[in-house]
């Protein structure tokens, strides 16, 4: 083996060693993994299973608020959110039918919601204005008509 591959082989495998780490740092040391799908739900008994029996805004503690919302065929349920500034929001989200998109233009608030699976995130709306929610995942033919606005004042 030439001198030049085994610096090129040390180098490639530095940079393997060097990237594994640092999604491994990310991931447990700094929580960033993606979800573990922890809790589930029975798709079809959506509308009869808190939270999401009862989907909307509750205030649950100072400056401090609690989404429940459940996604279907081309609707958000809440439709429209108002939330005073410097809000901190937990969403609790899930699909009814398919796997849709949820995603809070402006934030990095950006998730998949499936059926079967409940999806929580928390963000802090600090700016006053208008956040537009998208789905951002293909979820049939009406697709493009699936967003709502979450309105921070």
């Amino acid at each position: 083996m030439h001198r030049s591959e085994k610096i090129w082989l040390t180098l490639s495998f530095g940079m393997i060693m060097a990237f594994m780490i640092a999604a491994g740092y990310q991931t447990f040391a700094l929580e960033m993994g993606p979800p573990s799908h922890e809790e589930r739900i029975d798709p079809q008994k959506v509308d009869q299973t808190a939270p999401f029996d009862q989907p909307g805004i509750k205030q649950i503690g100072e400056n401090e608020y609690e989404v429940v919302m459940t996604l279907q065929i081309f609707s958000f349920n809440p439709a429209n959110i108002e939330i005073p500034a410097g809000a901190k929001v937990h969403f609790i989200l899930t699909s009814k039918d398919v796997v849709h998109g949820f995603e809070i233009a402006g934030t990095n608030v950006n998730a998949m919601v499936m059926p079967g699976y409940v999806q929580k995130i928390t963000q802090t709306f600090d700016e006053p204005g208008d956040y537009l929610v998208l789905c951002n995942e293909y979820c049939g033919a009406g697709h493009q008509v699936m967003s709502t606005t979450i309105t921070v004042k």
